[in-house]
């Protein structure tokens, strides 16, 4: 049977992407909104409750209003905003967190797709976490740098209109209030909110993300080798798109180049190590509006339409 799928926001940069993504299916029927319609809400109710799942790329108070218009227990919905990431009835929708994580996602009725930013840290914090070797208090930091699109259409327009004047490199989130935090710490399994520190590059997509870690800090200093053997013993097996290195102790690597993996679904992680300072670095490589946004809705989307 084909399923109908209706991308509420589909003009927006993850909206087109999961459109691109979803083009040449057979297997599903894309409902389309006119664009003079976009703003009717009788319009996008109908296509809502018509639709077999609908994928929600708005603001979040947009999104909430989507949600609402929804009148059957029927839709189900994938929400790309922050809305609902930590809201209860939600299924988080990063099916590699956990090994019960996509079977989760596949039964639910509603699905919060992860933020660009937290997926990177969760994945290699809370197999740490839960192998003990890192406690849910210590205090983490995460840095990064991710490409402009990230910011939406207003950043992606003002960084190519500017051209060779954009800035190369421009810190954010001095505030440390970033909308991602409450996601990053319940699914990372941290009982302290992250000290988070994100980079906007002069570059459309791709990021990478960096958490360090003072390991003398610890009652118990692990080594490098026991970092990377419970991150590798965690996604040992398992269905997806998240890989770990081989265990490296090279100065430097071209395998951490923010755009290396754009346009697809793969998340490379990393742990570098000194043992005899006892310091650390956990790093992720992904792409931003892959499975950083469009990839992970649509990998969803796979997931809930075999349920």
């Amino acid at each position: 049977m084909t399923a109908k799928i209706f991308i509420d926001g589909e003009a927006g940069t993850t909206g087109l992407q999961i459109r691109e993504r979803l083009a040449e299916r057979r297997d599903l029927k894309l409902l389309s909104i006119p664009a003079e319609s976009r703003k009717d809400t009788a319009v996008r109710a109908a296509l809502l409750n018509e639709a077999d799942v609908a994928i929600l790329c708005l603001p979040d108070d947009a999104a909430k209003e989507s949600v609402s218009l929804i009148e059957n227990d029927r839709t189900k919905v994938i929400d790309a905003s922050t809305a609902h990431r930590v809201a209860e009835g939600w299924a988080y929708g990063f099916p590699e967190m956990s090994k019960e994580q996509a079977g989760v996602i596949a039964s639910a009725k509603r699905v919060a797709n992860p933020g660009c930013w937290p997926q990177g840290p969760i994945a290699m914090l809370r197999p740490l976490v839960e192998a003990g070797l890192v406690p849910a208090d210590f205090p983490v930091t995460v840095s990064g740098i991710s490409g402009y699109s990230g910011g939406g259409r207003t950043m992606i327009e003002d960084y190519q209109g500017k051209g060779e004047d954009a800035p190369e490199y421009m810190p954010y989130g001095l505030t440390f209030k970033h909308k991602h935090l409450p996601e990053l710490q319940r699914y990372a399994k941290l009982s302290r909110v992250p000290l988070f520190q994100p980079v906007v590059g002069n570059f459309a997509q791709g990021m990478v993300v960096s958490v360090p870690l003072q390991l003398s800090h610890l009652p118990k200093v692990p080594k490098g080798a026991e970092l990377h053997a419970a991150i590798a013993d965690y996604y040992a097996g398992t269905k997806g798109f998240v890989e770990v290195a081989p265990l490296d102790t090279t100065e430097r690597t071209a395998e951490l180049d923010p755009e290396i993996y754009n346009n697809t679904n793969r998340m490379r992680l990393h742990v570098f190590f000194n043992d005899a300072t006892a310091q650390a670095a956990l790093v992720a490589v992904y792409d931003n509006l892959g499975k950083g946004a469009s990839g992970a809705a649509v990998q969803n989307l796979d997931l809930m339409l075999v349920s």
